[in-house]
């Protein structure tokens, strides 16, 4: 692969999005501030029990640390610093921002993202799913709280991405069997943001994220014009969220399993990220203005917010887009680390 950019590369990733939408059944749930976990943690519970002894002994190892965070009833200590755990295969639990509030007849929106040898409709539809409708008629899981969700939502509906098209697997509560679904389907028709004309500056987090080495490239910026601040400039913010986007796609290709990705897809023979030759002043772009705020201590990553850059160069808005769609950072598996551009 020479050192220009391609985006044929992205969509080697095997990835499947479903975006699940529950009806609430009950006169009133309220989530809690990290909806995500506490998801993450009644589904793969529940998926544990419905497994053999030994990959349920797989989930339960993964899942244990999240035990003494959210069991508070027992009186079990929280620990200051949230446990980076996730499901034992690739997924991404991402809750829609919202309110936390629901009565009787509303719809909750979130999405499920599976990577990998997960990217399986098969493993959805025979695990995930019935996982999820017993988590909606039993209150016997979870946290115990009157206002709970568990046991009080129906399965409203399921839709799978095709490029940027939600299409039906679940519709009224019936699962449609002739779907078929294809872990490259995500990417179908994507330009990945290369097409657009529109000049971005904003970066606006979705979610909070942590990426390494943007704590030392955030504390400060210049508010008065156009470049980062001394300590920003040895570690452009923009360079640490390609960092991010390298480190996690470095993960994938070193994958022993056969479906793991050609690491000559994304890396040289140096290990250096292809997709910042093309671009190495880019992802120097100038922070102009960092917004942000630290994220509330019981959530997963550090910071929510924006920053403000002077233009986006458009030949790097495609890797971004890509960022953005599998996250980045720590905590992804509760969907941290994902933003949008304005």
């Amino acid at each position: 692969m020479s050192s220009s950019i391609t985006y044929d590369s992205f969509r080697k990733i095997k990835l499947i999005r479903y975006l699940v939408v529950w009806r609430v059944n009950g006169a009133y749930v309220s989530l809690p501030e990290n909806f995500s976990v506490e998801l993450s943690h009644v589904l793969g519970g529940i998926i544990a029990g419905r497994l053999s002894s030994r990959d349920a002994a797989r989930w339960r190892k993964a899942l244990a640390p999240l035990d003494s965070y959210l069991d508070r009833e027992k009186g079990a200590a929280v620990p200051k610093v949230f446990p980076d755990v996730a499901w034992p295969i690739e997924a991404v639990i991402f809750v829609y921002p919202g309110k936390s509030t629901y009565g009787q007849g509303e719809l909750l929106f979130w999405e499920l993202k599976l990577f990998g040898d997960a990217a399986d409709h098969g493993f959805f539809l025979e695990t995930i799913l019935p996982a999820m409708e017993e988590a909606g008629f039993t209150s016997e899981v979870g946290i115990k709280r009157h206002t709970r969700i568990w046991g009080r939502f129906d399965i409203h509906a399921v839709f799978v991405a095709r490029g940027a098209v939600w299409e039906p697997v679940v519709s009224e509560g019936r699962l449609d069997l002739r779907c078929q679904v294809s872990a490259s389907q995500w990417a179908e028709g994507l330009t990945f943001g290369s097409d657009l004309q529109q000049r971005f500056s904003q970066l606006i987090w979705l979610t909070p994220f942590e990426l390494e080495g943007a704590s030392a490239a955030s504390t400060t910026a210049a508010v008065d014009g156009s470049q980062d601040s001394a300590e920003c400039s040895s570690v452009p913010v923009m360079r640490c969220i390609f960092d991010g986007l390298a480190s996690r796609l470095r993960v994938w290709a070193r994958g022993k399993r056969k479906s793991a990705l050609d690491p000559r897809d994304f890396f040289d023979e140096d290990g250096d990220f292809l997709f910042l030759k093309p671009f190495p002043k880019a992802v120097q772009t100038p922070l102009i203005l960092k917004d942000l705020e630290a994220a509330p201590p019981s959530c997963p990553g550090l910071w929510t917010g924006k920053y403000v850059f002077s233009p986006i160069p458009r030949g790097i808005i495609p890797c971004l887009e890509l960022a953005s769609i599998i996250h980045i950072g720590r905590y992804t598996h509760f969907g941290c680390g994902t933003f949008y551009l304005a």
